[in-house]
């Protein structure tokens, strides 16, 4: 089972200072928008988001139809697909998709640590 594009999502309390910070590690921006607090990097095959303000706790994430430059992959198992493959093995959720929807939506559910997992689909 594919479920995505994987990234780590940092929970920041400065954006401009995580960013400066990994930019000395030899990330470069990729994406984002930082007026509204977020900024996604990558250094190689390693993609970071830095979001202030938005989550709890520092999360995975993983985004179906992407591949690790941000770039379409086709095909790819949508997101509601996934979150039904992993209902029948038994898998919790904290939020779930709409599956009336199509196009983007999300779900989370968290590992047996509590580390929250975020499948996050943007097309």
């Amino acid at each position: 089972m594919s479920i995505g594009a994987f990234s780590l999502s940092l929970t920041v309390k400065d954006l401009q200072a995580s960013k400066e910070f990994y930019e000395k590690l030899g990330f470069s921006a990729l994406g984002g928008d930082e007026e509204n607090g977020w900024l996604i990097l990558k250094n190689e095959d390693c993609v970071i988001g830095l979001f202030q303000g938005m989550f709890e706790k520092n999360m995975l994430t993983f985004n179906p139809g992407w591949n690790s430059n941000a770039e379409e992959v086709n095909p790819f198992r949508d997101v509601r697909a996934l979150q039904e493959d992993l209902k029948a093995k038994g898998i919790k959720f904290i939020t779930e998709a709409d599956t009336s929807t199509e196009g983007p939506a999300h779900f989370v559910i968290e590992d047996p640590d509590g580390n929250p997992i975020l499948v996050d689909q943007h097309r």
